[in-house]
C-alpha cells in the first residue's frame, strides 16, 4: 500500500470533502473524452492528479500542478 501523503496548495492543506481526513494516496488520472477514444487517441487526453482519501476512498481530482506533497503532517 502507498505511504500516506499530506497535500497542500500553497500554504493551504487539503482535507477530504467527505470525511475531513488529511492523508491521501496519489495517482495520475486520464480525463478521457469520447472523441479522442473514438479515434484511438486516448493517450493524448489531458491528465489530472487524483488524491484518494485513505479513510473513505473519495477521489479528488486536480489539474492544478501547484500541489505540494508531504510525508509528515506540517506543523503551522
Amino acid at each position: 500500500m502507498a505511504k500516506p501523503l499530506h497535500v497542500a496548495i500553497g500554504e493551504r492543506p487539503i482535507l477530504c470533502l467527505m470525511c475531513d481526513n488529511d492523508t491521501f494516496r496519489v495517482r495520475e488520472v486520464k480525463l478521457n473524452s469520447t472523441g479522442m477514444e473514438l479515434f484511438n487517441l486516448a493517450w493524448a487526453n489531458e491528465s489530472a492528479t487524483g488524491l484518494i482519501c485513505l479513510s473513505c476512498g473519495y477521489v479528488h481530482l486536480f489539474v492544478n500542478r501547484d500541489l505540494r506533497f508531504f510525508r509528515e503532517r506540517r506543523e503551522d
